[in-house]
């Protein structure tokens, strides 16, 4: 079955390096890391305990803070790594831990490239932030008596077909897995369909709830409004946007400025290499364009309150949404399964999404249901939610506040996480 596996993983890669070749020329990605993903891991406290923490992206990197800080207090005698897979997650892993924690990019679930790394790492736990089913890291962890939890579990509605397909293959790996804690009981029962053992299974909640700050000043939110000389004037944000989603924003925008003529618009892309895309999206609709990079580096000196606002910079979606009047969050007008929009309600926002949400159904669920977001169906009913929001502010305000309360209610999960972890570690 090893064979198998690994035989499976290098033709996945021949047939993969074409595609990671161009990137690497286009977008300039996979230009580092070939070491650690060759299973040359480092620890920067080699003497203590290590606890190995993989968050593939940077989504879920994020969601990590809460997690590493409780286990970083209550295991002091553990080191804590964290492995991220792309590109954007290791640049905010590395922003948020690389100072005090080695962040290194997840070796290739090769088998003797997964022992090398265990080698290094001498791992005495591995926590794997929602489903990541490496299936030679799982057996090489059993077989070295290391237990593997899956935190913060889920399972989509749209990767669930895909693992019923695969469930004969991937019993027999998530059979190994010691701890699986899920969102919800729908997640919790999933994982039990595809083979995890119901003495292992536990609901936690969403660390999402947690790592969603409430209440708290966004560092850098004051200087980016001076930046772009925000004052009583309304913005509206579309955050964490995908493919053509940008063509929609600006039409609706561009409908909105006739009866709002002093709206402003700042759009923030999900993946960088979009950029360039969507600021030629922006300059071909006849909207006057400044790119957010250009004024964060001072290149731009002053800004027209006419132009639209491209995001073109890492790390400050958030910066954006604290100063914003209405957030849309993205990937969810187009079918790319939603973006987080946790942190959005978080901030006492009025908040919008479109129907493509599977990627956070619950969230999207409790939301709606306390009337703390706005789901819109398409460009047409985003245009006439968009309006009724910016004549009735009080409306707006209310939706903010349900939606800030959602998330109030919802907090707990790093706890109950961290309990459970605490009893496997120390059993």
């Amino acid at each position: 079955m090893k064979c198998l596996i690994d035989l499976i993983y290098l033709l996945a890669l021949v047939i993969y390096a074409p595609k990671m070749a161009y990137r690497r020329i286009k977008h300039g990605r996979y230009k580092t890391g070939w070491n650690q993903r060759l299973g040359k891991t480092p620890r920067k406290c080699p003497d203590k305990r290590c606890i190995w923490i993989h968050a593939v992206s940077m989504g879920e990197v994020n969601l990590t803070q809460t997690l590493v800080a409780q286990l970083k207090t209550r295991l002091p005698e553990y080191e804590i790594v964290i492995s991220t897979t792309t590109d954007t997650g290791f640049e905010r892993a590395t922003k948020l831990y690389g100072d005090s924690h080695c962040v290194f990019f997840f070796p290739f679930d090769i088998s003797p490239i997964m022992k090398r790394a265990f080698d290094n790492l001498r791992p005495d736990m591995i926590i794997l932030v929602e489903l990541e089913i490496w299936p030679n890291l799982i057996s090489i962890a059993k077989s070295r008596g290391v237990p593997v939890v899956i935190v913060n579990g889920r399972i989509s509605n749209r990767s669930l077909p895909r693992y019923r397909l695969a469930k004969s293959l991937l019993k027999p790996v998530i059979a190994k897995i010691s701890l699986f804690l899920a969102q919800n009981e729908e997640y919790a029962k999933r994982f039990f369909e595809l083979g995890g053992s119901q003495k292992q299974l536990f609901v936690t909640g969403s660390l999402k709830y947690d790592t969603a700050a409430v209440d708290k000043p966004v560092d850098g939110s004051q200087e980016l409004a001076c930046q772009i000389a925000k004052q009583s004037e309304p913005l509206w944000v579309a955050g964490g946007t995908g493919d053509n989603e940008e063509i929609f924003i600006i039409g609706v925008y561009k409908k909105l400025l006739a009866d709002f003529p002093d709206l402003r618009l700042a759009v923030v892309p999900r993946k960088p290499e979009r950029f360039d895309t969507v600021a030629q999206l922006i300059e071909k609709s006849g909207l006057e364009l400044v790119r957010y990079s250009k004024i964060k580096s001072q290149k731009t000196p002053a800004i027209s309150k006419k132009a639209v606002i491209l995001g073109d910079t890492m790390g400050d979606l958030r910066r954006f949404y604290a100063i914003s009047d209405i957030i849309f969050v993205g990937r969810s007008l187009v079918p790319m399964g939603g973006s987080d929009m946790m942190e959005a309600a978080a901030l006492n926002k009025c908040v919008m999404f479109g129907p493509h949400t599977e990627n956070f159904a619950h969230t999207v669920e409790d939301l709606l249901a306390a009337n703390g977001a706005i789901e819109v169906k398409n460009e047409d009913e985003l245009y006439q939610r968009m309006c009724q929001c910016l004549r009735d502010s009080a409306f707006a305000a209310q939706i903010a506040a349900c939606g800030c309360e959602v998330i109030i209610k919802n907090k707990g999960a790093t706890n109950r996480t961290v309990e459970h972890l605490l009893k496997l570690i120390q059993h």
